[in-house]
């Protein structure tokens, strides 16, 4: 039996946080989510972003992990979800990010 209380409470202050206010000066932010290797690559579990595309995100992470040894390649095997939605194959500068939209980074993984 999976115990789902965790991902129950994460969803239920996800769907608060999308509520709150957002500060105007910074309406280009999105959270970035590292699961797994990415998060052991990062550094970090999460991180706040200024970005209007993947293409900028995927840049600025880059910059802020730059001192990272496997940071780089880890990502570059990610799946990638802006929201809800897989990115897939698509051109990161054509996949716009909304203002406070959480990007997830999930590098592959084995089970079943």
């Amino acid at each position: 039996m999976v115990d789902h209380r965790g991902l129950v409470a994460w969803t239920r202050i996800r769907h608060v946080s999308d509520q709150l206010p957002h500060d105007d000066a910074n309406e280009n932010d999105v959270t970035v989510r590292y699961w797994a290797a990415a998060r052991a690559a990062a550094g970090v579990a999460e991180e706040t972003v200024s970005a209007l595309t993947l293409a900028e995100l995927l840049d600025e992470i880059g910059r802020r992990h730059r001192d990272r040894d496997r940071f780089d390649d880890v990502i570059s095997i990610c799946s990638i979800l802006v929201g809800e939605t897989p990115v897939g194959a698509k051109d990161p500068a054509q996949v716009p990010l909304p203002r406070g939209v959480n990007v997830e980074f999930l590098p592959p993984f084995a089970g079943g």
